[in-house]
């Protein structure tokens, strides 16, 4: 069976959301969306997703040109509903983050010193108040030293599992973060003191590898196994839900998700 890499992250991304019933679903990026709704079209047809629009919609609406299709509309969600959403930790956001730590801080806003950056971003945006209030997953398409950094991120915009930056000492009430899924592994934050852990490499990548990527000494889950492979009824799903097939720009070359 051929598949791409992409194809490969995009089915153990959607892995991040099993289990999350009716939970409101924010998925920012191409392969974080495509997961998301392939999630809600396979094992978990209660998400609430609104694809970035300001209504909820009973099937995801492929990403790309439409054509003739129709958002078939189910529900209005207004921010009024999305912040009772947020503030009720109801909802599951998948992001990918510049910096990244050890204890899952996570950082969009600069890179190098505060005061004089060496490179400025986008802020803090709503990592704050999601990271507090919501449980998230992440996907890093560069798995290296520059996004999984040794220390701490440069900027705290989303908060952790590093208690020192709690608020008021106090872990939130609806912290929960959940998966990380990188060009090279799936990780989760089951080590030591939810440090994060790598529960499976993808095809012909290496625990070394991965570790000679990162910033910071890896937790290893018990049992180490494969990324599995997408099924090719996932496959065919996902070819519904990219229909002009953008998940081929997602790494430089479209690269097999089978390589070794």
């Amino acid at each position: 069976m051929t598949y791409s890499l992409a194809e490969l992250c995009i089915c153990a991304a959607a892995e991040a959301f099993r289990g999350d019933g009716e939970y409101m679903v924010t998925s920012i990026g191409l392969v974080p969306r495509l997961a998301a709704s392939l999630a809600k079209s396979t094992f978990e047809p209660g998400l609430m997703m609104t694809e970035g629009e300001a209504y909820l919609v009973s099937e995801p609406v492929p990403v790309g040109p439409r054509g003739d299709y129709k958002p078939k509309i189910e529900g209005l969600m207004t921010y009024e509903r999305v912040f009772d959403i947020v503030n009720r930790g109801m909802r599951h956001a998948m992001v990918t983050p510049v910096q990244l730590d050890r204890y899952g801080q996570m950082n969009i806003s600069i890179v190098g010193d505060y005061d004089k950056p060496k490179t400025a971003l986008l802020g803090v945006r709503g990592y704050p108040g999601n990271t507090i209030n919501n449980s998230n997953s992440m996907f890093v398409p560069s798995h290296d030293v520059r996004t999984f950094v040794d220390g701490e991120v440069d900027m705290v915009g989303g908060i952790g599992y590093n208690a020192a930056r709690w608020p008021g000492g106090k872990q939130p009430r609806y912290l929960d973060l959940r998966r990380i899924v990188s060009n090279l592994a799936v990780m989760d934050f089951g080590g030591p003191d939810h440090a994060i852990q790598v529960i499976s490499l993808h095809p012909g990548v290496t625990f070394d590898q991965v570790q000679e990527n990162t910033g910071f000494e890896l937790a290893k889950a018990d049992e180490i196994g494969t990324t599995a492979a997408p099924t090719d009824d996932q496959l065919e799903i996902l070819s519904r839900l990219d229909p002009h097939e953008m998940r081929a720009t997602v790494f430089k070359g479209n690269p097999t998700g089978a390589a070794g």
